[in-house]
């Protein structure tokens, strides 16, 4: 069968990617149940950042209390983030991806990138990259093929592990429409309670709702991007613009919770020194401010502020401050974080850096 050539987006994602570092590195641990999280110590306060396929059968998921884990695992072997190692091993994939032909490559995080090519078979290249990866890495990775870079990115999780899944208008309430809303991409638990409660359920009742008929849950913009979503509409063009930060965060989950106000200002301000020296790399001024709070046992809040833009460390030392004075006085803390946004250049294509927290 003759195809015309088109224009695709591909979605690649490297399968259990930390976990798979760790392995090249541990050979022994082929097979193994393998958790990566915080220092590699259960008894601290940590979380799972991933686990090998192994381990998700004892149900151990990313996210999870490393001492969660451990107990539901306890025969895995535990290891300590190593941003450097990861990190390394992503430039050698991404490397990788810009070698093939033709290929426009957005990079969205260590482990994963859409790719924007032109081609009349886009399985068969999503095979020959599969090879060029496996090949010049040892890594796998799954391929996402679709028209839009959404329908893209969750065609992906239906490849998993190292296949290859097509997403496109003709199939996607076929393949979409009964699940329920949390399942698409930018959908997160918040959102699709929210929708339950106006009786939006499956991706296919968001997808035949008015636009208009949600602006008023969730905005003038939100509303009908959610709709969007829902249709797995959205862009298809592939940007390979360079990734410039819009802002860059700290945070930190204390072994003792803090209580006395001397400490929690103190712990502020260290993370605070940390995220301006990173800010100062960039030559760019901070235009707002975020604090993360953890109080004890585990209720989050965050809270933040505009600035004026400037460079002056005082004048932001100072702005943050000003949020840690809104921290609950009478309730101890287990985790802190500050974050300081940047002014954007006006050619920048923004994001998060895939080695900091980005709320």
């Amino acid at each position: 069968m003759i195809q015309d050539r088109r224009p695709w987006v591909l979605h690649v994602d490297l399968d259990q990617f930390i976990a798979a570092v760790e392995v090249l590195r541990h050979p022994e641990l082929a097979g193994k149940p393998l958790i990566v999280g915080g220092r590699g110590d259960p008894t601290e306060r940590a979380v799972v950042s991933t686990a090998s396929y192994e381990a998700r059968e004892f149900g151990v998921g990313s996210g999870m209390p490393l001492r969660l884990a451990a107990r539901k695992a306890p025969e895995a072997v535990i290891l300590p983030v190593d941003a450097g190692a990861y990190t390394a091993a992503s430039e050698q994939v991404m490397t990788t991806l810009r070698a093939q032909p033709g290929a426009i490559v957005q990079v969205l995080g260590w482990d994963e990138a859409f790719i924007g090519i032109e081609t009349d078979d886009p399985e068969a290249y999503a095979r020959r990259l599969q090879h060029a990866v496996l090949e010049n890495t040892d890594l796998h990775c799954s391929v996402g093929i679709g028209d839009t870079l959404v329908r893209a990115k969750v065609a992906t999780g239906f490849g998993k592990p190292r296949g290859v899944f097509r997403l496109t208008a003709e199939n996607w309430l076929e393949v979409m429409g009964a699940r329920p809303t949390i399942d698409l991409w930018g959908v997160g638990s918040k959102i699709s309670k929210r929708l339950a409660g106006l009786g939006i359920l499956t991706v296919a009742e968001l997808a035949s709702t008015d636009p208009e008929s949600l602006r008023a849950e969730f905005g003038p913009r939100m509303g009908p991007w959610y709709v969007q979503l829902g249709r797995g509409d959205g862009a298809s063009i592939v940007d390979d613009a360079p990734w410039v930060a819009r802002g860059h965060g700290r945070e930190t989950t204390f072994q003792q919770n803090l209580s006395d106000r001397a400490d929690i200002e103190q712990a502020a301000r260290e993370l605070l020194e940390q995220v301006l020296d990173d800010v100062a790399a960039e030559g760019r001024p901070v235009v707002g401010l975020g604090l993360k709070v953890r109080y004890a046992p585990f209720s989050t809040k965050t809270f933040t502020k505009k600035i004026a833009p400037t460079f002056d460390r005082a004048t932001v030392v100072g702005k943050t401050m000003e949020l840690v004075e809104k921290i609950d006085r009478d309730r101890p803390l287990r985790l802190l974080g500050v974050r300081a946004e940047m002014a954007m250049p006006d050619d920048a294509r923004e994001g998060h850096s895939p080695t900091r927290s980005g709320w």
